[in-house]
């Protein structure tokens, strides 16, 4: 999986801004103020987040893409969300923007899941994929996970500091990318 890669986009505009079993809400609050005093709702997601989804990954250019997602073209787009929405737990971040931030924690049953989170290049650094993490990694905390995994690009700092910050601790790296790792349960 991926990381929120980091974009040249403005980001300093201010906007005035599932097949799976259903998900319980999140342990965390469903609202988040960004860095900006912007209000978001943070919630899981649903079939009918699909064509916002698919509409705000169409607006991810190359600098905005780390690993190969999200994919490039709409139709292999919707089918790697049927995949996430098959076998994941997602979430998004929605304002009066729309949904502009998408994290997914698949597949749901096993025991290390692994992390994906994605934020449009316009709302980025604002706080908003530290937030989906958060409430991806207590949904996992809450299910009894034992921990939460991802890989990101070692080129991606910005995405590094987010996960170190939330107690991520790299456990190995091969070519361009590292391999983290989040203990969810003690001695794990």
């Amino acid at each position: 999986m991926t990381t929120t890669p980091t974009s040249t986009a403005d980001r300093s505009a201010d906007p005035t801004a599932e097949r799976s079993p259903a998900p319980a809400p999140s342990p965390r609050g469903p609202r988040f103020v960004d860095k900006f005093g912007v209000r978001w709702r943070i919630r899981a997601a649903d079939g009918d987040d699909r064509d916002a989804l698919t509409a705000m990954y169409g607006d991810f250019g190359t600098a905005d893409r780390a690993q190969g997602l999200p994919p490039v073209t709409e139709s292999r787009t919707e089918r790697w969300l049927d995949d996430l929405f098959e076998r994941g737990w997602n979430v998004v971040a929605e304002g009066e923007a729309g949904v502009v931030g998408h994290a997914t924690l698949t597949p749901t049953d096993a025991d290390e899941p692994e992390l994906a989170v994605f934020v449009h290049p316009t709302y980025q650094d604002r706080g908003l994929g530290t937030e989906l993490c958060r409430h991806i990694v207590a949904r996992a905390a809450a299910t009894d996970r034992a921990a939460v995994v991802l890989t990101v690009e070692r080129r991606n700092r910005a995405a590094l500091s987010v996960y170190r910050g939330l107690g991520f601790e790299t456990v190995e790296g091969e070519r361009g990318d590292l391999w983290m790792r989040l203990p969810l349960t003690d001695g794990s």
